[in-house]
Formats: C-alpha cells, structure tokens, sequence
C-alpha cells in the first residue's frame, strides 16, 4: 500500500471551466475537419499548459513545484524561444513542448498523481500524456545529443 495521503477529487463538478468548455467545442463530434487524434494532438500543449497553470492555483502543491510549473508556463508565454514560430511555423513548438514536458516530469516527483489527474482536461490519463510526452522529449534531446557529438568528433578529427 502506498504511503502517500489518499486525495478526494470532485468527479463531477457542477460547472465546467472555461477551457473545459471551449475544448469541447473543439472536438465537438458534429466537425468534419480532423480525425479525432489528430485534434488530440492539436489540444496537446494547451492541455499540458492549463495544468500547469491549474497545479500553481492548488494548495496541495508545494511552491518549489509551484515555481517550476510558472517557469514552464513562462517560457511558454515568452516571445523568445529557441525555435521561433514566426520562423518556423508549427515546428517551432517542438521547444515549448519540452520545457513543459520537463516541467510536468519534475512536478510529478514532487505532486500527488491524484491532484494531476483531478486538473487534466484532456484524452485519457494525464500520467499516460505526461509520460509519452517526457519519453518522446528524451528521445528527442539524446538523438540530437548524439548527433552533435558524432558532428563534433568528426570536426575535432579531421585536425
């Protein structure tokens, strides 16, 4: 048995919040324009910023967690990037999403997976979500790691 407190969540809350509703409407059945997985993964960033911002208004979370979450949601925010938008379009949000996937991998270190579940708006398990976003960031960084450094060897050889 775990030794972490048990954490009531309000399964059916009588109003739904805002993000709650315009996510609906997002994915309303009644649109042709996407496959529903596809509209996932359009609402996945959004999904993982609302958390973010949901987990620093709660205070069950401790504030280092706090102040990693603002981070996460300040680089977000944040004109600069390391992969700019207005450069690169879409995939400049390839950075915005591995800072807030670090982000919400250091909170669950520190945050009862209860009270993340209790904020999650998004498809299916917000473990899972966090999870696959995290493992497809280390995957990401380490191939790019390796690379570099391959890219490196190559350069300091031929000296």
């Amino acid at each position: 048995m775990s030794d972490q407190p048990l954490i009531e969540i309000e399964l059916n809350p009588r109003e739904r919040r805002l993000y709650d509703r315009l996510r609906a409407q997002v994915i309303a059945p009644d649109r042709e324009a996407a496959r529903p997985g596809f509209r996932d993964l359009l609402l996945l960033l959004p999904d993982l910023a609302v958390l973010l911002m949901r987990l620093v208004r709660d205070e069950r979370v401790p504030l280092a967690a706090k102040l990693v979450a603002l981070a996460g949601v300040g680089y977000l925010l944040s004109p600069i990037d390391l992969f700019p938008e207005v450069l690169i379009g879409p995939l400049g949000l390839i950075d915005d999403l591995l800072v807030v996937g670090a982000a919400l991998s250091s909170l669950m270190n520190q945050v009862h997976p209860d009270v993340v579940r209790a904020h999650w708006s998004g498809t299916g398990d917000a473990l899972t979500a966090i999870r696959r976003v995290t493992d497809w960031s280390e995957t990401l960084v380490r191939t790019r790691v390796a690379s570099l450094a391959r890219g490196v060897t190559r350069l300091l050889l031929r000296r």
